[in-house]
């Protein structure tokens, strides 16, 4: 029994092997429509998410499984003060595969302990968000034809962004990747990642304020909200939230060839204006959350078709 709890826990051929298969499933839809028959997938979101937990119960029906859970701790025995251990015991009695999701950092580490069930992290505070970053590989892998040799400009929120801490972890796997690191000095990577995973592993990077000054040399543009609910002040968050808004005239600046990604929900850092804009995928990416979630809720439960 394997968990996703952190993007490392597969290596660069597991992945591969990963995407491939989600790619499949996008071909041919008819022939995993049924793959999980009898399958039960349960969602403990202790933290509200949208695309998250919709997007896995969407693969689970494609799949022909069947879904189950809470979108909120309030509507859960986490309420009454049942830790995330027995909650998880309790859970691997009524479902085959569970996705969590919380607002502690290695709560689905510790959820993953207890289980007899496989685990993934739909997202732990401000540490990973595993699932987000898949489908952004597969995003990156299906419309770019490859994940090397690529500079991928990660903009806004660096500090407390999980799906930005998520995607550095798994991108360094592959050779050729280059970074430029846009974000106002309040905001920068932490320093662990800068000097553990970054400097650590010789990957080449730049920090830069300027958005204007990253888009011409990107591959990629990874566009990130500043976050109001990892804040602890209003104020600080008002002062920063419009630090970055990307517009038409920016996307002058940056390559014919480029592509916006972002794990939504945006607030106004990417102007609508943008949408119609072919380098604009972000709402193809969420298409692909489903496709690689698939994939994902197959691996795990080493179901072939």
């Amino acid at each position: 029994m394997r968990h996703l709890i952190s993007p490392l826990d597969f290596s660069v051929e597991e992945l591969d092997k990963l995407l491939r298969l989600a790619n499949d499933i996008e071909k041919y839809p008819d022939k995993y429509a049924h793959a999980c028959d009898g399958k039960i997938l349960a969602t403990c979101f202790y933290e509200p998410s949208t695309r998250t937990r919709l997007s896995f119960e969407s693969a689970m029906l494609h799949l022909g499984g069947q879904v189950l859970g809470f979108s909120d701790a309030a509507n859960s025995s986490a309420a009454k003060g049942e830790s995330v251990s027995d909650t998880m015991r309790v859970i691997s009695e009524y479902a085959d595969i569970c996705a969590m999701r919380h607002s502690k950092e290695g709560a689905p580490l510790v959820a993953s302990e207890k289980a007899t069930i496989p685990v993934i992290n739909a997202g732990d505070g401000g540490h990973q968000h595993p699932t987000q970053t898949l489908t952004d590989l597969l995003t990156i892998y299906s419309l770019k034809g490859r994940l090397d040799h690529l500079t991928i400009g990660l903009c806004g929120d660096l500090k407390f962004g999980r799906t930005v801490h998520s995607l550095i972890h798994a991108l360094i796997c592959y050779p050729g990747i280059r970074f430029e690191l846009i974000s106002p000095e309040e905001l920068k990577v932490p320093s662990n990642l800068h000097d553990e995973v970054l400097v650590r592993n010789h990957i080449p990077f730049r920090e830069v304020v300027s958005l204007e000054d990253a888009l011409p040399n990107l591959d990629i543009l990874y566009m990130t909200r500043v976050q109001r609910e990892r804040f602890f002040n209003e104020e600080d968050y008002i002062r920063m939230k419009d630090f970055y808004i990307l517009n038409k005239a920016k996307m002058e600046l940056a390559p014919k060839d480029m592509l916006v990604l972002h794990p939504l929900p945006r607030v106004n850092e990417i102007s609508v204006e943008v949408d119609d804009d072919p380098r604009a995928v972000y709402f193809k990416q969420a298409r692909y959350g489903v496709y690689v979630r698939m994939a994902l809720i197959l691996t795990l439960l080493e179901v072939e078709v």
